[in-house]
């Protein structure tokens, strides 16, 4: 879908971006349901999940498909990296990293014109720690 495409903003999609850009924990479709629901009793798991996925089409939000883990979303669209747990698949930002590690963007390779990039690191999350020792 093209990102210019205007769709009509509906109470439910308004709901699920203002639950998603306060929520910090990059969640699931599922997790967000449980929020959006408190809110919106009468919505639906498929409703949320499909407004996710044309948000996400739209350029309106990131959808995260991570290693081993359910599909997660992230209301922040500006540039910035993630870091998920190899154990829980627990996702952060990651937030201060030496000028070295960002990566500068080059704007053609070979044939392919680059428009964007992620990346990913990964760690073990500090419950994940603690309950390891």
């Amino acid at each position: 879908m093209c990102p210019a495409k205007k769709r009509r903003s509906t109470l439910q999609r308004r709901v699920i971006m203002e639950e998603l850009k306060k929520n910090e924990n990059h969640p699931t479709a599922s997790e967000l349901y449980e929020i959006v629901r408190r809110r919106l009793g009468d919505i639906s798991l498929g409703t949320v999940y499909r407004n996710l996925v044309l948000l996400s089409d739209m350029g309106i939000i990131q959808k995260l498909a991570l290693m081993g883990s359910e599909t997660r979303f992230d209301g922040k669209l500006e540039h910035h990296y993630h870091v998920q747990c190899i154990h829980c698949g627990k996702v952060d930002d990651l937030h201060g990293l030496p000028s070295e590690l960002l990566v500068k963007l080059p704007k053609k390779h070979n044939d392919f014109l680059i428009t964007g990039h992620r990346l990913v690191f990964y760690g073990i999350c500090s419950k994940c720690q603690q309950e390891g020792d």
